[in-house]
Parts: C-alpha cells; structure tokens; sequence
C-alpha cells in the first residue's frame, strides 16, 4: 500500500480523536460519579455500561492490533457480559403490547343476574328454566336406572338358564350309576335290619332268663323265711 494512500486515513483518524476528545471532555473533566448523579436511574445505567463497553472494546482492538487471540482472553468474556446488560436496558425501554379487551363472562353473567334480581318476571323464568333441567336429568337418571335393571335381568335370567341345562346333564347322568349301586345297598340294610331283630330277641330272651332268675330267688327267700319262723316258732314252744 502507498504512503500516499495512508495520509487520508491518518488525517481522518485525528479529526475522529478530536471529535472524541470534545465528546468525553464532560467526563474527563470532573469525576464519574459526579457526573451520573444528575442523570435519571436508565440514563445513569446506559452511561456505566457504555463506559464499560468502550474500555473493554480498547482493550480487545489493542490485544488485536499486538497479534494476540483476543477471542482466548477474558476481555473477551467481558465483552459478551456487557452485551447482555444492553439487552436488559432495551427490553426495559420498550413498552410493554397493550392487552386487548376481553369479556369475562362470568362476572358479567354475575352481574346481569344481580341487577335483574328483583324483576319477578325473570325469577318466574328462572326458576322455571331450573326446574324443567333438573325434571331432565332427574329422567335421564331414571332411564339409564331401569336400562341397568333389565339388563341384569336378562343376565341373571340367562345365567339360570345355563345352570338348569348343566343341572339336568349331570342328573340323567348321575342317575345311572346309582341303579347299580341300590342293589348292594339294599343287601346291607336287611342284614342291619336281621342283626337288629337277632340282637333284639337275644336281648329279650336274656330278660326272661333274669325275670325267671330273679322269681326263683324270691321264692327261695320264702322258704328260708318259712323254716326260719318253724323254727323259732319250735324253740319258744319247748
């Protein structure tokens, strides 16, 4: 590149440094502080990170013009911090989007209702409307009631039928076995039956042996009674 083409460039770079001498005078001149005490709380706010901003932004164009990676430095990360603050400041600028109007039917059925309170008229409908929705839900209540009731009606009726069609399978088929087993049945209930009658005349027979027995002893005692009276009646006559 020519010298001849660098002297516009210089001449422009020192009108810019004076310019930017005559902008920054207010605050070389008196202190940071001094200067932001006048401002409003979002100008004071603009002033700190704008100040912030520059320094950091010298710092990384020197770091740059030395060939170092500035991008590796933590200027770098400042960098990206202050930019967030600006996104912070403008979003606090903008006006919030106006909510559009919208009706809240509730409150204003709420109201209607309050306002027409004393209208008997209206209370007539009211009341009416009330009682006709709640005749409707009272019949459809009923309805699905007996709906439920024949059906499980049909269902009971249905399972019974069932169990009476298993129920006669299994009689004609039980009956069979018990015509063969009647036959033995019978044989023991007469032998019960024999040995009962045999036990019986054995125990009748027994009794009469007892009976018998016991008027053989009787009859016993009154002889020895007899001969003992003979003999006492033989003593007092000597």
């Amino acid at each position: 590149m020519d010298p001849t083409d660098l002297l516009p460039l210089l001449e422009q770079l020192d009108d810019n440094v004076d310019d930017l001498e005559a902008v920054l005078e207010p605050l070389l001149t008196s202190t940071l502080v001094k200067s932001s005490n006048k401002l409003p709380v979002m100008d004071k706010a603009k002033l700190h990170v704008l100040i912030t901003y520059t320094l950091e932004s010298l710092i990384f164009s020197y770091l740059r013009l030395h060939g170092v990676d500035a991008k590796q430095h933590p200027v770098f990360r400042e960098l990206t911090r202050v930019k967030q603050y600006f996104e912070k400041i403008k979003a606090l600028e903008t006006e919030p989007e106006e909510r559009s109007m919208t009706l809240d039917k509730a409150a204003a059925s709420r109201f209607i209702k309050h306002g027409l309170s004393g209208n008997d008229k209206y209370d007539l409908e009211r009341a009416e409307k009330q009682a006709k929705e709640r005749a409707r839900a009272q019949f459809k209540a009923d309805m699905l009631a007996r709906k439920s009731m024949e059906a499980s009606k049909a269902q009971s009726s249905n399972d019974s039928d069932d169990d009476d069609s298993e129920g006669g399978v299994d009689v004609t088929t039980a009956a069979e076995p018990q015509a063969d087993t009647s036959q033995p049945e019978k044989i023991e209930k007469d032998s019960q039956k024999k040995s009962k009658g045999e036990h019986k005349s054995q125990s009748s027979k027994a009794k009469k042996e007892r009976k018998i027995s016991k008027a053989t002893l009787k009859e016993e005692k009154k002889e020895r009674r007899l001969k003992k009276e003979e003999a006492r009646k033989a003593r007092k006559a000597q």
